[in-house]
């Protein structure tokens, strides 16, 4: 069996991986990548025994932080991470869905106190059949993972 690298290789970086190819470009624009000056490398639509179709992303000479990890968890909770080192995989790990995230992501009710004062956000994340839910700490308001708005690295 012919095996054919679909994206090439870094040398050191990380690697998301198992991103649905619908959330591609929500990824690339959460962790701010647009303004990344390393050398950044992407695929859609690749296929994927799990998801049918995935997405990937490639950048080199960057590790991302745990607000990072949090912000793609919110967005592709099946994603896994490949870190790399000289061409190698030295750490693979799923992301993990945290029980709260905090100051990552924006209330949606506009009368809640994180809007309308200088308070960080604070979420409780709840997982069902249908995917993840928010609630926030202040006000209670539940939102879904679709409609949420992520807050974008600076």
């Amino acid at each position: 069996m012919e095996r054919e690298l679909k994206v090439s290789a870094i040398k050191n970086g990380t690697v998301i991986d198992h991103i649905p190819s619908q959330e591609l470009f929500r990824v690339i624009e959460i962790l701010g990548l647009e303004d990344c000056p390393n050398q950044i490398t992407f695929g859609m639509n690749l296929e994927s025994k799990r998801l049918g179709e995935k997405a990937i992303i490639k950048v080199s000479d960057h590790f991302f932080e745990d607000d990072d990890v949090n912000r793609i968890t919110l967005i592709a909770p099946q994603a896994k991470l490949n870190i790399i080192r000289n061409y190698e995989v030295v750490e693979k790990r799923a992301v993990k869905v945290p029980d709260e995230i905090h100051g990552i992501a924006k209330c949606m009710n506009p009368k809640c106190m994180t809007n309308n004062e200088a308070i960080k956000t604070r979420f409780k994340i709840n997982q069902t059949e249908q995917g993840l839910t928010l609630t926030c700490y202040f006000c209670e308001k539940t939102t879904d993972n679709k409609s949420l708005k992520i807050l974008r690295k600076n």
